[in-house]
Order: C-alpha cells, then structure tokens, then sequence
C-alpha cells in the first residue's frame, strides 16, 4: 500500500517537472512545446524555480489600552446631512421635504441608516441615503442622522438646527 502511494504521488508531480522546448515554426514564430516537434531543431527551455510561499501563523495582536476600549471607533469617515438650509429657513408648505445622507465609505450591511430629529428616533431605518420628513411642524429643529445594527447604534452625525417655514392655516 505504501509503494503504491508513492508511486501515485510521483505519477502527480511528473507534471510539474515537465521539459518545456522552445522552437521557431515554419513561420517563423517562436513557440513553446512540452514536446520537441519533429523534424525541428528545438533547446530545452530553463526555467526559474517555482515560487513557494510557506503558511505563516498570524501574531497575536497586543489587547487594546483602557481608553481605546472604552472609546468606539467610528465606522465611518463622512457621516453627515446635506440639503439642509444653513442660515435661512427651510419652507416647505405641507412641512415635507428630503435630506441626503453623506457617508463614506459606503453604508455596510446589515447596518442602516435612521433620522433622529429632536433627540427622538424618526421614521423607518433605510439603507437608502436620500430620507424624506414628512409634515414636519413650523419652527426650529435640530435633525442627526444615525448609523444603527438593529437596535444598536454604531454612530450618530452632529445635529444640523433648521427651521421649517409653512402657511399656517387656522
């Protein structure tokens, strides 16, 4: 049983250490042959030992300092509300409008995006980054944007105060 193992071992590798013969044909072309043609003067072809890689075991990597453990990471670079007026009030006469979300890199599943306005949890979290308010009331609001896993909050932008301007009907 050994020695044929060995033998089926060395019928595999026989591939590998194949001669490859470099010739020029009747066009004149150089090609490459495992084989010598016939009638053809052909040289063996050295070639460079193969590359080998050895499996490294990946280090350990040193635990984190106190502070770094309490202090999350942000996920993202850019997380950020845009379409929002800066100085003027916003109108919107039936207080509905859109904010575009700026974030980068690109919003990783499963996580997903969801408004806080006025320190409360707005509308349905979205992987989509164009969100819509809808009847907003007349007057000052601060909106932030947050970065949520189910329930868990990743990260929260910096609240943008705005002021929304309707026709007040009695």
């Amino acid at each position: 049983m050994g020695r044929t193992l060995l033998f089926l071992l060395l019928l595999t590798a026989l591939p590998a250490v194949a001669q490859i013969y470099k010739y020029t044909d009747a066009n004149g072309n150089t090609a490459y042959s495992n084989q010598p043609p016939d009638g053809v003067q052909a040289q063996p072809v050295e070639l460079p030992p193969l590359n080998r890689v050895e499996p490294q075991t990946p280090a350990a990597a040193p635990a984190p300092a106190a502070a770094e453990r309490q202090a999350p990471r942000n996920a993202y670079e850019i997380l950020e509300l845009a379409g929002l007026p800066g100085d003027e009030a916003l109108r919107a006469n039936n207080g509905t409008f859109t904010v575009t979300v700026l974030i980068k890199p690109r919003l990783q599943p499963p996580h997903q995006l969801r408004l806080v306005l006025d320190e409360q949890p707005y509308g349905q979290p979205s992987n989509v980054p164009v969100l819509q308010l809808v009847n907003i009331d007349r007057g000052e609001h601060r909106l932030a944007v947050q970065v949520i896993d189910g329930q868990t909050v990743i990260q929260q932008s910096a609240p943008a105060v705005f002021t929304v301007q309707r026709v007040h009907t009695p």
